[in-house]
């Protein structure tokens, strides 16, 4: 089973490799002439979209094995 060490190793490098992969974050466009409307959208490069989703779901599994799946070794 895993450790607790091989744990966090596993959460950082993957923290470490979706922040270095060279994904630029974008620039707000120049002020046009015609606004539409209140909001201006911004779009995100696919990297980035991807990196939030894993960690999202890396997270999420994080707290279902802590709360749900974790055994202390006093039990």
């Amino acid at each position: 089973m895993f450790s607790k060490k091989m744990l966090w190793g596993s959460l950082t490098a993957l923290v470490l490799i979706a922040g270095t992969s060279g994904v630029v974050f974008a620039e707000m466009p120049a002020h046009s002439s015609e606004q539409t409307s209140q909001f201006q959208r911004i779009e995100q490069p696919l990297g980035l979209k991807v990196g939030v989703a894993i960690a999202g779901l890396a997270l999420i599994g994080l707290e279902l094995w802590w709360f749900l799946l974790y055994k202390s070794p006093e039990s």
